[in-house]
């Protein structure tokens, strides 16, 4: 399980040379409304070396980006919820326009984005080309993205919302209940 660390921490980690000999990767993003689309993203995002750092937009960053609806999930739960995917390490959020503190303190070895971005449209890109970050674009699942999610449930009546969201079957383990 992940942690969410300040920007304090990390920056002490960091400096105690406890990311010394791994292969830090970073991202950033809002991650509101977690969906299998971001989880297929950090999963291919941590693949890419042996830590990942998630740099989170607090919400009043959200709120700068995608209006003053957003977000929809706070920014303590939404670093909580990623946190508890196996495959991050760390969550740090920031409040500034783009993650360039976190990237500064970190300095990560890769930093990853989705494919719609490139160098040329990544604010951050003057940074890590600074630090020597390599970049790496990874392909964003098709169909599925928070605004597209918020859009539909903003449109469709609520007994057609809940028929589009396929219901899962959870088999419980009755034995470890029983006393």
């Amino acid at each position: 399980m992940g942690e969410v660390l300040s920007l304090s921490t990390l920056a002490a980690r960091v400096e105690a040379g406890l990311m010394d000999g791994k292969t830090l990767v970073t991202t950033n993003g809002c991650f509101d409304l977690l969906h299998v689309g971001h989880l297929r993203y950090l999963q291919a995002a941590r693949d890419c070396g042996d830590c990942l750092l998630v740099a989170l937009n607090a919400d009043i960053s959200v709120q700068r980006l995608k209006g003053p609806e957003r977000p929809i999930i706070p920014e303590a739960e939404r670093a909580e919820l990623l946190a508890g995917l196996s495959c991050v390490d760390y969550v740090v959020i920031f409040e500034e326009p783009t993650p360039e503190v976190v990237l500064r303190t970190a300095r990560p070895q890769i930093h990853v984005k989705g494919a719609q971005y490139s160098e040329a449209t990544l604010p951050e890109a003057p940074l890590l080309r600074e630090l020597g970050t390599e970049m790496r674009w990874i392909p964003m699942v098709a169909g599925r993205s928070t605004s597209e999610i918020v859009a539909k449930i903003r449109t469709q009546p609520s007994a057609q919302v809940a028929q589009t969201v396929p219901s899962l079957e959870v088999q419980a383990d009755h034995d470890c209940c029983s006393g």
